[in-house]
This record gives C-alpha cells, sequence and structure tokens, in this order.
C-alpha cells in the first residue's frame, strides 16, 4: 500500500535545475536507498518530502495522520539540552511523557527529599504505565548505548561532531513513524557502529528512504533503489547489486546518454559479482570461470572512461616507520614500525578515536611523534585528501580552481591531459567547469577538492575517510583511478566495500596503542576473526604474574566444514553442467522471448551460486592445506 506519493515534483536554485516534473511513490513496506551525483539534489529532495522544504511545482500526497522522522545531513541542536532532553524533542504525547519522567527523576537525584518532585515522579510514572512508554524509554537507552552514548545527561554542546550526528540518528530511529528518513546516516561511524545499523534498518518495521554512499549498506538493507539522475527519476526493484544490473540494461537502451559512465558501471558489476573476496585470489580456474561469464554477459556497451594518471617516479625507499609511539590523554600508537612497498594499498581501520587520523598526520608531519621516527624517501610526493577540505576561493570558477595547481598533468607514456579533461573524467561537464565555486554543493566542493590532490601528481596517496561526501559515481571514478595509481594508497575509511575494493593490506587500530597488520582486504580480515581475537585478549584484561606458554588450539575442520569439504567438488561441477545444459535450451528458444527471459534468470541465478561455492571451495582449501601442514 502506498503511504506517499510526489506529482510533477520540480526544484531550481537560481538557473540550476536540480528536478524536473518528477513524480513517484513510497510503499508502507519499502526500504529504498535515494542514488544520485552529488549537486543532483538528492538532499534538496528529502527536505521536500520531510515538509523542511517546498518544491516549485507538483504536490506531496500522504494520508493526514501519516508521520514522518526526518534525520538531515547537518542537524540542528540545542548545546544547553542534555542527551535524552534532545532525544524526546518530539512533540508527539508519549515522548512528552517520557521527557518529563527523564527530567523528573534526574531532579530526585539531585534533591531527594523534595515532595513536589515525588508526587510528580508518581503521578508521571501513572502516564508512563498508561500510555505503555516504558519499552520506548528502554529502547532509547539501548540505541544511545549501542551508538556508543553512555553518559546521557551530558549536554550536547560538550559533544563532538560525530557524537552529536549520532544522538541525532538515535532520536530519529526511536521516534514512532511511517517514514523514516535519513541522510547519510553512517557518516563519522566506526565500523561495528555501520554493523548494527545494518541489523537495525534491516528489520524494522515501516518505510525507509535515505540517502548513503555506504554499497554494502545499500546492499544489504534497500528493498528498492531511486536514481535521481539529470533531473529525471528512476525506481528500481531490488538492492544495489540490483540496481547496477537494471542501470547497464537501460543504459544499453540509451546509447546516446552518458556513454563515458557505462564502463564505470560494468567494472562494478564485476566487482560485485565476483564478490568481495575474489579480487585477492589466485585461483586459475576460478579466474577463467568468470572471464567465460563475463564474455556472455550480455549486450554492454564498452564505451571507455579514461582515468589519466599522472606520473611522478617513485624510488625504491617510500616510508620507512621506526618504533613511533603517540599518546595525547591517552595512548594511540605505541611502538609501531613498518616499511611501505610500491604497490602497498593500506586500509586504517578501528573504533572512533583510536588514532587513525593521527597516524595519517603523523605521516604528513602534521603531528610529531613522541618518540621513534618516519622517514621519507627522496622521491617521495604526497597528496593528502583531508576530511576537511582546504579553504576554497568560492569567487573562483571550479576550473580556475584546478588549473591554480596545474594547467594538465603528463601521465607515464608523456602524453599531456588537460585540466578540462580531467575535470571530465570525474564528472564535471564542461558547461559546470565554469560554474562558480560558490554555487556548487557541499559534495561537488569535496570532488572538486580531490581532483585538485590528484592534478599535483601524487606518488604517495592518503586518503581521510573519502567516502564521507563523495557520491558513488566520483567513488567509482576514485577506484578506478587508484587501479592504475602506480605508487602507494595509505586511506583511513568505515566504507567496508570501498576497503575491499582498494585494499591489499589493513591495519587494524585494536585499542591501548596496538596495531594489527594483516595482508588482505576488510572482508579478508572481518572473515580471519582477528579482530574477535583482539577484543577478546582487551575484555580479559590478563595479569600474569609468571611468563605462561600459551596454548594454541588444534585447527581442524567442523563436521559441516568436513561434510562440506568432501562433497563440494561434486557440486560444482553439478552447478557447471546445469549452465551447460541452460546455455543449450537457451539457443533452442532463442525465438522464444518469454521462455528466454525465464532461462536467462535461471542462469543468471546458477552463476551466482556457482560464484558462491567456488569462493566456499577456496576457503575450504586453504583451510585443508593449513591442517595438513600443522600435522
Amino acid at each position: 500500500m502506498n503511504i506517499l506519493s510526489l506529482e510533477n515534483i520540480s526544484k531550481s536554485y537560481g538557473e540550476k535545475i536540480l528536478f524536473e516534473n518528477i513524480s513517484f511513490s513510497i510503499g508502507d513496506t519499502d526500504k529504498i536507498g535515494l542514488i544520485g551525483v552529488n549537486g543532483t539534489g538528492k538532499s534538496s529532495l528529502l527536505k521536500i518530502i520531510a515538509g523542511d522544504d517546498v518544491a516549485d511545482t507538483g504536490a506531496v500526497h500522504m494520508p493526514s495522520k501519516m508521520t514522518i522522522e526526518y534525520l538531515p545531513q547537518n542537524p540542528e541542536f540545542d548545546s544547553n539540552a542534555t542527551i535524552l532532553e534532545q532525544i524526546f524533542k518530539s512533540d508527539s504525547q508519549i515522548m512528552n511523557i517520557i521527557r518529563d519522567y527523564e527530567n523528573t527523576l534526574e531532579k530526585i537525584s539531585q534533591n531527594a527529599n523534595d515532595l513536589d518532585l515525588q508526587k510528580k515522579l508518581l503521578h508521571l510514572t501513572d502516564n508512563m504505565n498508561t500510555m505503555d512508554a516504558w519499552e520506548i524509554e528502554n529502547q532509547v537507552k539501548t540505541i544511545l548505548t549501542k551508538l556508543g552514548i553512555h553518559n546521557f545527561h551530558q549536554k550536547i554542546g560538550t559533544l563532538s561532531g560525530g557524537q552529536k550526528k549520532r544522538i541525532a540518528l538515535a532520536s530519529a530511529l526511536i521516534s514512532p513513524c511511517d517514514l523514516l528518513i535519513l541522510d547519510e546516516p553512517t557518516n563519522h561511524m566506526d565500523h561495528d557502529t555501520i554493523d548494527w545499523l545494518e541489523k537495525y534498518l534491516t528489520t524494522r518495521k515501516g518505510s525507509l528512504l535515505m540517502i548513503t554512499h555506504d554499497r554494502y549498506f545499500l546492499d544489504r538493507v534497500v528493498n528498492k533503489t531511486l536514481e535521481l539522475d539529470y533531473g529525471k527519476v528512476y525506481m528500481y526493484t531490488g538492492n544495489y547489486s540490483e540496481f547496477i544490473k537494471k542501470k547497464l540494461e537501460r543504459k544499453a537502451l540509451e546509447s546516446s546518454i552518458e556513454k563515458k559512465r557505462e564502463r564505470l558501471y560494468k567494472k562494478e558489476l564485476e566487482w560485485i559479482r565476483t564478490g568481495a573476496k575474489a579480487r585477492t585470489t589466485k585461483q586459475k580456474a576460478r579466474i577463467q570461470r568468470f572471464e567465460e561469464l563475463k564474455d556472455t554477459s550480455g549486450p554492454i556497451d564498452d564505451s571507455n572512461i579514461d582515468i589519466c594518471v599522472a606520473h611522478s617516479r617513485l624510488g625504491q625507499k617510500i616510508i620507512e616507520i621506526n618504533n613511533i609511539s603517540k599518546s595525547f590523554d591517552n595512548k594511540v600508537i605505541e611502538d609501531f614500525s613498518y616499511i611501505s612497498l610500491k604497490n602497498d594499498r593500506i586500509g586504517i581501520i578501528g573504533n572512533n578515536g583510536a588514532g587513525k587520523s593521527t597516524l595519517l598526520n603523523l605521516i604528513t608531519r602534521k603531528l610529531t611523534p613522541n618518540q621513534g621516527s618516519i622517514d621519507i624517501g627522496p622521491t617521495v610526493k604526497i597528496g593528502y585528501f583531508s576530511q576537511e577540505s582546504e579553504d576554497m576561493n568560492i569567487n573562483l570558477r571550479a576550473i580556475e580552481y584546478i588549473k591554480e595547481k596545474a594547467e594538465y598533468i603528463t601521465t607515464e607514456d608523456g602524453t599531456k591531459i588537460s585540466a578540462s579533461q580531467m575535470m571530465e573524467n570525474f564528472l564535471f561537464a564542461p558547461d559546470m567547469q565554469w560554474t562558480y565555486i560558490s554555487k556548487l554543493s557541499g559534495g561537488e566542493r569535496r570532488r572538486l577538492y580531490l581532483l585538485r590532490v590528484l592534478m599535483d601528481a601524487p606518488n604517495v596517496l592518503i586518503l581521510d575517510e573519502p567516502t564521507n561526501d563523495l557520491d558513488i559515481d566520483t567513488l567509482k571514478v576514485l577506484e578506478n583511478y587508484i587501479d592504475d595509481f602506480n605508487g602507494v594508497v595509505i586511506c583511513v575509511s568505515h566504507d567496508r566495500y570501498f576497503l575491499d575494493r582498494i585494499c591489499n593490506k589493513i591495519f587494524f587500530f585494536a585499542g591501548d596503542g596496538k596495531i594489527i597488520e594483516h595482508t588482505g582486504n576488510y572482508s579478508d580480515f572481518y572473515e580471519s576473526g582477528r579482530w574477535i581475537q583482539e577484543e577478546i585478549k582487551e575484555e580479559k584484561n590478563i595479569k600474569k604474574s609468571t611468563p605462561q606458554k600459551s596454548k594454541e588450539k588444534k585447527l581442524k575442520f567442523t563436521y559441516n566444514e568436513q561434510r562440506e569439504y568432501e562433497t563440494i567438488d561434486q557440486e560444482i561441477q553439478k552447478l557447471e553442467n546445469k549452465l551447460s545444459t541452460l546455455e543449450e535450451e537457451m539457443k533452442k528458444y532463442s525465438t522464444n522471448f518469454t521462455k528466454l527471459q525465464e532461462l536467462m534468470g535461471e542462469k543468471d541465478h546458477t552463476e551466482e551460486e556457482l560464484l558462491l561455492k567456488m569462493e566456499r571451495q577456496e576457503y575450504l582449501n586453504d583451510l585443508a592445506e593449513k591442517i595438513k601442514n600443522e600435522n
């Protein structure tokens, strides 16, 4: 059942048309991810639906009793309010009762003998019982705790920007509503919090409309994808993977529109289909099989979007970290050493406040270690994309800002690429290049700042939370740039997809200054369980009076793994045979469109199943080899 519909909505800012005459509906079970390049009007569309802004033309239709809860990208706060007062800011009757109850409870804790307060508390307790508000109050505190907030009576004005955003999120999550609207809910959150939010939204009843650039998050939470593209909207049934597939099909039919971007979507689809771990595998049979799948994946335009990488020679000595330690009020890095390699793609992960950005600032010499040293090679040229963009002269045109850094870049083969061509590669159309920076959205400015960093031809690229403000299309451009980048990449990010896509090594800040180094991408690290092992060590906090030799648990298959290991080769062979049969059937029914569509759907499903089995086969083979070597 539809709970809200938009009819012929249009919105412009000055001469810039964001969207024109768009219409769509939201159902009561829809979980929708809103996707589009920064500056296309995604946040503006959410504001119109939430009632915080009005459209130039058109109408939003919804039942009079329908309720909406909205988390904007930059929430407003009362600095003098406590966390619980901010959470219970809603004007609904039940929220007013809970807010009064909590305030009275806090006052009684400071003046236990006040009879008036005691009477008021009794009255409010009766109201809490009548309204059945205890469950909501308990849920609020549970959600706050999950989001890393523990002192519920702390003043809002004393909190960091990230803490404030989490409190605003908690407020949106807890308020009963028919439609929950979230603008970038995963920004400034660590991996554990994102995992929790992912599970919460997946099981939450009611409609959801959100903007996020976290592709794994989209893939696991949404059941519909709404794309805002050049002023039009396209609704796709399915998660992010399905969106990529169906957008390719749409683009294949619209051959005159945006040819350059199709290669990006094709590469993205390949990545989704092979799975996160596939990028690190060396299994020849699997690679060969994927190439066969790719060759039969259907008609996709192979137009190329050139990602030109500027060339700066990088010598043998790059970055040598020698026994560094760094403390502030707490210990963030202790006795850490590392010598970087030319092909390093390092992802840095850990809880907020663990010291991830501190390591980047030490490498870039913005900070100095308390002990130890960091030696930078003589040929190293660092490009640093920080969380805060440098001060921009908003009176410059976009292309003038880029040309201040360089008129052109020179690739390894000596080709010169102009600033204008690079801007087009980074999704700034020719007419947009001459737009004043003052008229660009926040996301467009971040994309412009990223390009300026790259125009300086770095050979060591340092990225601090690049996915916070970059849209998915820009992230795909950056990922393809990194594919061809002949140098070191060091990245702090909470975006699991981005880490899987670009990294071959993980630095995990385990707490108390300890940094764990792991070869592989984020999913490799997560599946290895090393992060859990480190958490267990911290929780136990074992005090040793005398050195004891630790006993390692003997590696072995579980009962189910043993059975799976014995049968998986036959299962893979069955799926291979099924694919061959389906391909023969497709030839047989090549003129029967209905039957052909049915067979193609079954073939896609079988290919997905086969790739998952191959992933599992590789894991079991690796485990069997380790067990054999241990024995």
